[in-house]
């Protein structure tokens, strides 16, 4: 539940309310609550309003993951399709767009004006195999470039999965990262780390 709370709002709502207590107490003659209000609600209230303007929204399942496709996900998906939706569907701070670190590293980022953002994705049973598909707006980037980096992506998120790559009539991009249990050969020449899909750390961790 908390991976999906804005802690940006709770601390303006809290700071609201401390800080208004501050404000009746003060004309009411308790100086005690007076001090509460005005030296926690309102460093409450200006961290909260911080944290939502660097607050990064989480992306929508739609439409929502069936109970089978759940199942599925549990026995079959790789941990790097866990990360990417667990990272992706709870709110994040401190960064400008999701998988923008992934999306630079593949090349599919020139500027941060022609970089995809992420819309949306879903799950999907495709022939026994569980399917992440995240669905991109990218009207800068054709999706023949997409198509070019199709062998990159499924490299970058492997191993045990590979990448679909298609577009919708509304022109959007779908990557749809399939488990694949023949995908296991690490490629020569691709190194043994790779900038994480989505770095910045979780604040709810601490």
């Amino acid at each position: 539940m908390f991976r999906k709370t804005s802690l940006g709002t709770v601390g303006v709502v809290i700071g609201l309310i401390l800080a208004a207590m501050g404000f009746w107490a003060y004309g009411t003659g308790r100086s005690t609550l007076n001090l509460v209000g005005f030296f926690y609600g309102i460093p409450i209230l200006l961290g909260g309003l911080a944290l939502r303007s660097a607050e990064l929204a989480p992306v929508p399942v739609t439409p929502p993951t069936s109970e089978p496709v759940a199942r599925l996900r549990e026995s079959v998906a790789t941990a790097t399709q866990n990360q990417i939706r667990k990272d992706v569907t709870r709110f994040r701070y401190g960064e400008d767009a999701h998988l923008a670190v992934a999306l630079n590293y593949l090349g599919l980022s020139p500027t941060d004006e022609e970089r995809p953002i992420l819309q949306a994705l879903r799950e999907e049973d495709q022939d026994g195999q569980y399917a992440l598909v995240l669905t991109f707006d990218s009207p800068l980037i054709p999706v023949d470039t997409w198509k070019e980096k199709q062998d990159k992506i499924g490299r970058f998120f492997g191993p045990n999965l590979r990448a679909e790559l298609s577009q919708t009539p509304t022109q959007q991009i779908e990557v749809a990262l399939i488990t694949d249990p023949d995908q296991k050969a690490r490629p020569q020449g691709r190194p043994e780390t790779r900038p994480p899909a989505s770095p910045a750390p979780d604040p709810e961790a601490s």
